[in-house]
This record gives C-alpha cells, sequence and structure tokens, in this order.
C-alpha cells in the first residue's frame, strides 16, 4: 500500500504542490509572511516544498532539511512556517490521493492516512530538531557577544578608566563585570575607575552589593573606584534599603567624576585659550626682561 501510495504522490507531484501553495497563500493572509515580498516568499516556499519531496524519495535522509533550517533562522522566519507548511502539506495530499481512488473504505483511508502520516511526520521531526539545534547555536553566539560588550572597561586618559554599565546586574554578570574590571585596572594601569550606572535601571541590595565588592577588589590592588551616574530616584532607593556606600566617592554625573578622578591623579585639563593666554604672558615677560 506505501509503494503505491509512494507512486501516486511522485506521479503528482506537480499537482499536490500547486494545491499545497494555494493553502499556504491563502494562510499566508493571517501570519507575519504577509509583510515579505512576493519573490522571497514564492522562492522560500518552493525550496520548501523540494526539500520535503527529496526528503520523501530518500526516506527521510536528506542534507537539504538541515541547510534550509538555518537559512529561514538567518532570515529570521519562525519555526511555525515549517511545522504549519507540513501540516498543509499532509492535509493536501490525503486529500488528493482519496480523490485519485474511485472506491474505499474506513480501513483504506486510515491506511491511506497512516501511509502519509509515515512520510510526514519524520520530516517535521527533523525540521523541529535542526531549526532548534541552529536556533540555540545562534543564541549561544549572540549570548558571548553580548558579554563581551556587556561590561567594557574604556581608558579616557592617562590612569584613568570608565565601566559604563547599562542594563539588569544579575549575578551571572556581576562576575564578568568584576573580572573586566581587575583585568582592565591592571592592564591599563588605571589609578581611578569610574563606574557609571546611569543606564542601569534599578539599584537594589543585590546590585549594590555587587558594585561594593567590586570597589572593594579595585581598592585592594591600590586603585581608587568612583561610582557615578547616581539619578535622584536611586539615591533615594540606596538610602532607603540603608545600603551604605561610603567607602568610595560618589558622583552624580559622569563630568564631576572625571573632576574628582582628574583631582586624585594630579591632573587638569587645560583649555587652548588658557594655554594660549600663558604663553603669551610668558612671552611678554621676557620681552620686559630684555628691555630692563
Amino acid at each position: 500500500m506505501e509503494n503505491q501510495l509512494f507512486k501516486v504522490v511522485l506521479n503528482h507531484s506537480d499537482e499536490i504542490v500547486r494545491l499545497w501553495m494555494d493553502e499556504v497563500y491563502k494562510n499566508r493572509e493571517k501570519d507575519y509572511t504577509a509583510t515579505i515580498s512576493n519573490e522571497l516568499f514564492e522562492s522560500t516556499n518552493r525550496e520548501f516544498v523540494n526539500v520535503i519531496f527529496s526528503s520523501i524519495e530518500n526516506h527521510g535522509q536528506t542534507n537539504g532539511i538541515e541547510n534550509f533550517a538555518e537559512r529561514l533562522i538567518y532570515l529570521g522566519w519562525p519555526l511555525s512556517y515549517l511545522t504549519d507548511g507540513m501540516q498543509v502539506f499532509r492535509r493536501v495530499t490525503v486529500h488528493y490521493i482519496l480523490k485519485q481512488l474511485d472506491a474505499i473504505d474506513v480501513e483504506m483511508c486510515m491506511e491511506i492516512i497512516s501511509g502519509v502520516d509515515h512520510w510526514i511526520d519524520p520530516i517535521i521531526n527533523q525540521l523541529v530538531n535542526e531549526y532548534s539545534g541552529s536556533w540555540e547555536h545562534t543564541v549561544s553566539l549572540q549570548k558571548l557577544a553580548l558579554q563581551e560588550l556587556s561590561a567594557p572597561l574604556i581608558p579616557v586618559m592617562d590612569n584613568i578608566t570608565i565601566m559604563p554599565l547599562i542594563g539588569t546586574i544579575d549575578t551571572e554578570r556581576a562576575k564578568l563585570i568584576m573580572e573586566n574590571l581587575l583585568n582592565g585596572v591592571i592592564k591599563h594601569r588605571a589609578d581611578v575607575v569610574l563606574i557609571d550606572i546611569t543606564g542601569v535601571p534599578v539599584v537594589d541590595t543585590m546590585v549594590a552589593h555587587h558594585i561594593i565588592q567590586a570597589a572593594e577588589a579595585v581598592r585592594l590592588i591600590g586603585s581608587t573606584c568612583i561610582l557615578v551616574g547616581i539619578r535622584p530616584e536611586i539615591a533615594q532607593t540606596i538610602v532607603n534599603l540603608g545600603i551604605n556606600l561610603e567607602k568610595f566617592p560618589t558622583k552624580s554625573s559622569l563630568k564631576r567624576g572625571i573632576e574628582t578622578a582628574l583631582e586624585l591623579t594630579n591632573s587638569k585639563i587645560v583649555s587652548i585659550s588658557d594655554n594660549q593666554q600663558g604663553i603669551e604672558e610668558i612671552l611678554d615677560s621676557l620681552d620686559r626682561e630684555r628691555g630692563k
């Protein structure tokens, strides 16, 4: 029976594909694929149905499924496109086979449905597995990339570095902050480190504890840590929670933090106009000396 079904499907593949495409286009109006260009949608559907028939012909063994799933992830297509498309193919195929047979009974009908399921289910399972595996791999790579950017230490001038923090700080990220902070202080030979929490939405007891630990670790290796970007609502939260930040300086803005860092490193910023004025005063003084 299965061989007979196989021949019917392959011999009438063009008609089955046409019916499948019609159903997919009808469903398109109900999902996000309505925003995709007609050219891309049609080419993707053609590739999809080729993968299905290739898998049926090779009894579920084909590399096309893996490549197709990876391409869909790259394009941002959802998993539902695969599963819905396979269910439509199952339904269209069963209906078409039933129309080709003149005399059928309940038992034969069940055999046809079972035979089609025997082809379709393994393809669905493989597509889902390949899609999920590729997606997990993509997410893991993105997670690593985000971790590299989540706690950067930026040298801004001699002996002064800044660590801007953005987003929520959890335990895992706090460990990364600590590692980057200590390694960066040694690498850049920083005397002062400014931790900017302007982009941290909430500072609770746990976040404050992690920041205090980081500041204490920096102090132990001979540098000073300044906490900057403390907004009024953050300051109120810190006071209400009874968090003690007396062990290291705090400033409301990055500008004030840099001013303090310059004082601690015996440095200052001199404007060009002030510098030019100073040079002119020296030259006038030399002229007066010559005049004497």
